[in-house]
């Protein structure tokens, strides 16, 4: 098929194939130590790495028409959605639907009851009290001296006894527990009527097992209400109500930043600024302007991004049943900003970046590639929570329910947009953060680069490899995912994992940690499976690699009571959870990179403590493997090398050590989301007029973070993918002719 989007601005493939480079890049950037060259700090693959030094380096601005939209959408959405000026479409909030969003549906709380279970079989939002049908969420309701109150999950229930002494209390959730929720005797656990104030004095008794789950509020009774969690809270243009964006006049999006021809220039975000602005000859005559056209100059990339319906995004926040699900912070009673450690969290902050960056564009015939925002780390935390989004017709798999959400999204992109089939979609971008990545990939997706955490090739490991049935993905048929690997290297990439910004170990400097303060040779502290106490009971855990780490050099006694077979002073290897991990992790040459139920947090944790990371899983990339160059700050051992591990360890020089040390100091950066957390510090200082802690410990920083690294890795794809080179467009490019011609 003929592609439309490249990076050449030779009008024809002949004069394309004349052209020769101005420069050598070969002679100009030469490779280091490991095949590696530099470029900000990075040691990248040499033919990335020269790319970038010599063509990067020098992008200039080019001039991009930005389209301001002026549709208007039916009844203005009934003030219950937001209206998409670009495609006069109502994006209703949870609960509402129609063209205009003047329909309300009905999502209960239960599933269908029978005899048996009354209130229907389990499910997260299983309610014995009032259903909010907008939300699918359960309250104390009319009556009651606190309707709103939350009555949430185990709260309205009564419990079993335990089977066996130490064993935990189960929820029945055939009888409900309303005697001690709605009581107003203040000598029996009440709930919905008790009081908060005498709560806290312990003048009365609540059931213990109630607590506020719901966001927006803080409190043990959800008494004080605080700002709730919104992709870049609403951008200033907008009211933030549970995860769902509530835009002022003229201002559209799941952040509220698009603006329509209703806004005023003067408030248009920074990626639209400064614009020269074109106002239709005949908007004097009929006094109304359907769409306006803004020159900007920008450089490439250019990246748009799809304004989904809401299913796909802000209505899997909105109505979330647990407050740190699927988002990187909440807020708490002061309205500062508390950061999570959901290790999901970093499709938040990509997501939140790209919305806010200066690569954005509206104009998807300039754009380089095209972003679409399916929140799966919502899907991932909320799978059966409400019936609305049962997996009843997946047979329980996550992966499955998933799936068919990134099909949906594609079924919608390809009906209501043109830009899809002009390249099959190898220019659009899908984020998969799952622990197995984007196996479960629908087939019709996969030519697009897919932002996983797991970079598995299949390989060697050629099937699912999580321990967890729920996401197994196994038995999905071929006719909905396809026979894709989960990982493709030469067009996807593995980011970091989200980490919390950590005011004390940011000053603390632990990743600059000298050689000489490291003691211990190796670390490793995490669940080492079933061998072990409170370990993980599946052998298949981990690929079993934990457990042959565990067995050969485990520094704790096993549930025999034994230590490894090659225990060693030196080597730490213990599920014991550490009271300083952090601390023991910049304590440490070489740290454990090994998977969990797929990937894990461990190679973000070794690299954020300057740690060496040794990397064990065969076949399997890890952020930025596939264009940075691992041997420079790495280690990688095969998974049949680990009765040899300490072996090959301690055979690296002083020499090697030390350089390998040195590149980890260079990069660690990039295993940060600061750009999203700077955008955050940048609100918070706007409504309250100071900076908090971790932002002031971030703002020293000035190295490319993981956006950063991102938009550079597309660049150079723009340039050098192969399915672009034969495409000739009379673009702007900002680059001189040599950097148009591909350069590996």
């Amino acid at each position: 098929m003929d592609f439309v989007n490249g990076s050449s601005q030779a009008p024809t493939n002949d004069v394309r194939e004349d052209l020769q480079p101005a420069a050598d890049l070969d002679h100009r950037f030469p490779a280091g130590l490991h095949n590696e060259v530099v470029y900000h700090s990075a040691p990248w693959k040499a033919e990335i790495g020269r790319w970038l030094s010599g063509c990067d380096s020098v992008a200039k601005e080019v001039s991009i028409l930005e389209m301001i939209g002026g549709s208007n959408c039916k009844n203005d959405c009934s003030g219950q959605g937001v209206c998409n000026h670009e495609l006069g479409q109502c994006q209703c909030f949870h609960g509402y639907t129609g063209e205009g969003c003047s329909e309300r549906l009905q999502l209960g709380c239960n599933l269908p009851q029978s005899p048996e279970q009354p209130y229907g079989r389990w499910v997260v939002s299983i309610c014995p009290a009032y259903c909010d049908t907008t939300r699918a969420m359960c309250f104390c309701g009319e009556g009651t001296k606190y309707p709103n109150r939350p009555v949430a999950e185990a709260c309205g229930f009564q419990f079993n006894l335990p089977s066996e002494p130490g064993a935990p209390k189960l929820s029945d959730w055939t009888k409900a527990d309303l005697d001690n929720i709605f009581t107003t005797n203040g000598s029996k656990p009440g709930w919905c009527n008790v009081d908060p104030a005498e709560a806290y004095a312990s003048k009365v008794k609540f059931k213990e097992e109630c607590d506020c789950k719901y966001d927006c509020t803080w409190g043990r009774f959800c008494e004080t209400p605080v700002l709730c969690t919104c992709i870049n809270q609403c951008s200033g243009h907008g009211h933030c109500r549970g995860g769902s964006c509530q835009c002022d006049n003229g201002w559209y999006g799941i952040d509220c930043s698009i603006p329509s021809v209703k806004s005023s220039v003067r408030e248009w975000p920074q990626w639209l600024r400064p614009a020269q602005v074109n106002v239709p000859d005949n908007a004097h005559l009929t006094g109304k302007v359907t769409n306006l056209n803004a020159m900007v100059k920008k450089r490439r990339p250019l990246i748009y991004v799809y304004d989904l319906p809401p299913g796909f995004n802000s209505l899997l926040l909105e109505g979330r049943h647990f407050k740190f699900e699927c988002v990187n912070r909440i807020y708490d009673d002061k309205n500062a900003t508390l950061w999570t450690d959901q290790l999901y969290g970093a499709q938040m902050a990509l997501y939140e970046s790209i919305l806010a960056s200066p690569y954005r564009t509206l104009n998807g015939e300039e754009a380089d590639f095209f972003f679409v925002p399916v929140l799966d780390s919502c899907i991932i935390t909320r799978a059966d929570d409400a019936p609305h989004l049962s997996m009843q017709e997946h047979r329980g798999l996550r992966s499955s329910l998933t799936l068919e959400f990134y099909k949906l999204a594609y079924d919608h992109i390809v009906e209501q947009h043109p830009y899809w089939n002009r390249s099959s979609g190898r220019d659009h971008i899908w984020f998969f953060s799952w622990d197995e990545g984007a196996c479960y990939a629908p087939k019709e997706i996969w030519n697009s680069m897919m932002l996983v955490h797991w970079g598995n090739t299949n390989s060697k490991h050629n099937h699912s490899t999580t321990a967890y049935w729920a996401d197994n993905w196994d038995s999905i048929p071929s006719n909905r995912r396809g026979n894709h690997p989960c990982f493709d290297p030469d067009k996807d990439l593995v980011l970091p994992a989200w980490k919390r910004p950590d005011a004390v170990a940011l000053s603390s400097k632990l990743w600059a940690r000298p050689r000489e303060k490291r003691k211990a040779l190796f670390y490793f502290n995490g669940n080492l499976g079933p061998a072990y106490p409170n370990g993980r009971p599946e052998d298949s855990y981990s690929m079993g690699i934990r457990q042959k780490i565990a067995e050969e050099y485990g520094s704790s006694p096993n549930k025999e009571g034994k230590l490894g077979k090659q225990h060693a002073e030196d080597v730490i290897v213990t599920p014991l959870r550490s009271e300083n991990y952090h601390e023991a992790l910049a304590s440490s040459v070489f740290c454990g990179v090994f998977p969990g139920d797929g990937w894990s947090g461990r190679m973000e944790d070794s690299i954020l403590q300057g740690c060496i990371p040794v990397v064990i899983q065969d076949g399997i990339f890890l952020p930025y493997e596939n264009v940075l160059n691992y041997e420079s700050f790495a280690v990688r051992i095969r998974e049949d090398e680990i009765p040899d591990l300490m072996k090959i360890l301690r055979g690296f020089n002083e020499t090697e050590i030390e350089y390998k040390l040195a590149n980890v100091q260079k990069i660690w950066q990039r295993f940060l989301y600061r750009d999203s957390m700077m955008l955050e510090a940048d609100r918070q200082k706007t409504a309250f007029g100071h900076v908090e802690d971790w932002a002031v410990e971030l703002l020293q920083l000035i190295e490319d973070d993981v956006f950063a690294t991102f938009v550079q890795v597309l660049h150079y794809k723009l340039h050098n993918d192969p399915w672009r080179r034969h495409i000739h467009l009379e673009k702007e490019f900002g680059l001189p002719r040599e950097c148009l011609i591909g350069t590996n």
